[in-house]
């Protein structure tokens, strides 16, 4: 018979080994303050973009772990939006984006206030906005009940389903949720970052709605690492590294699910996740970086709006070809005056014509100009 940890006596007394663990944090705090002083240098802007970016990355690939894939210009400017942030094009965005995305800004930019039953309650309603998950009906912001059989983790086609992992009995929820609030809002020693890890595990494994668990749980993690560093500004996207290693993950969920209350290994692996993760920044905000850098060598550049807007929307990754007609469209301008923005910009060695001439003429960012 296959015993769990939640299933043990001593549950959720979880220990660890202290010493094994200790070079893997120290690395960890060490890049997570080096990232930071980084990023503080590079101004207010720069850092705003960056958390843009982070949490935009954040969410998609919080989502597509569990398998569904949002539309990124949607998450965007739902964030942008939120975050108070202006941005070119933003767009509309449908009520199921914007509870996904609302977790993720209350999680980091309310890092400092406890996370309670109804604060759960309201992320998981905005998980589910409708009530239902796929073609099913769910108990949304609310805990589980069973109702329709116990809580289990499977894979595979119906009839030949594999069961991965049960979860506690609903009617143990209440007990076991108090339980892990208690400790997750209780000043103690332990450092921050491997209580984002135990907490992780800890809810993971509580299981305690009808869906959204893995994703709940990563915004638990996110609104700690915060509070690790006393900061709503999210630079490293632990759901993107988790996403890339994702086979990893559930094997390593499996393996302590199954095993005992001592939760070394799992720590182990998630903080050199982590630790990739972090070192994965340089990649993933290079859009940003590669901004700053843009405008750093433009500081005394004579520019005008029209042309701050464009060239911010190419870098932005501006979809199509550039043309003047398409300037003028979105600057409001007249042909003529998107004629003389553009060739000042040819004369400035910023923007350079496209080798197809006439009527399809179009411009591009001069590659030595990035």
């Amino acid at each position: 018979m296959t015993t769990y940890i939640h299933q043990l006596s001593d549950w959720p007394r979880f220990s660890w080994n202290q010493h094994t663990l200790a070079s893997s944090l120290v690395s960890i705090r060490h890049k997570q303050g080096r990232l930071i002083g980084h990023l503080q240098a590079l101004g207010f802007s720069i850092r705003t973009e960056a958390v843009l970016e982070t949490l935009t990355l954040d969410v998609l690939k919080s989502s597509e772990i569990e398998g569904e894939i949002l539309d990124p210009e949607q998450v965007r400017s739902s964030l942008a939006r939120k975050l108070g942030i202006e941005v070119t094009g933003a767009l509309p965005t449908d009520r199921h984006v914007e509870g996904i995305v609302a977790i993720m800004v209350d999680a980091t930019q309310h890092f400092d206030a406890p996370l309670t039953a109804q604060r759960l309650f309201k992320w998981h309603a905005g998980l589910f906005p409708t009530g239902r998950s796929g073609m099913h009906d769910i108990l949304a912001g609310a805990w589980r009940d069973d109702a329709k059989g116990p809580m289990q983790v499977v894979s595979g086609p119906l009839g030949r389903e594999r069961v991965h992992y049960e979860a506690p009995d609903a009617k143990r929820l209440d007990s076991e949720m108090m339980a892990f609030m208690d400790w997750i809002n209780r000043a103690e020693t332990t450092d921050p970052v491997l209580r984002a890890a135990i907490a992780h595990l800890w809810f993971v494994t509580i299981h305690p709605f009808d869906d959204g668990n893995g994703r709940i749980a990563r915004a638990i993690a996110d609104w700690l690492l915060a509070q690790s560093e006393n900061s709503p500004q999210r630079f490293y996207s632990m759901s993107a590294q988790i996403r890339l290693e994702r086979n990893a993950y559930y094997d390593m969920l499996k393996r302590t699910q199954l095993g005992t209350l001592d939760i070394t290994p799992w720590l182990e692996w998630f903080l050199q996740c982590l630790g990739r993760a972090i070192d994965a920044t340089e990649t993933t905000l290079a859009s940003v970086l590669r901004k700053a850098r843009f405008w750093d060598k433009r500081r005394t550049a004579q520019l005008n709006d029209r042309q701050h807007l464009m060239l911010n929307m190419l870098l932005d990754g501006f979809k199509g070809k550039l043309t003047s007609s398409k300037w003028a469209k979105l600057t409001k301008c007249s042909q003529d005056t998107a004629h003389r923005d553009i060739q000042d910009l040819i004369d400035q060695g910023v923007l350079t014509k496209d080798s197809a001439g006439g009527r399809s003429t179009s411009y591009s960012l001069l590659e030595a100009g990035n």
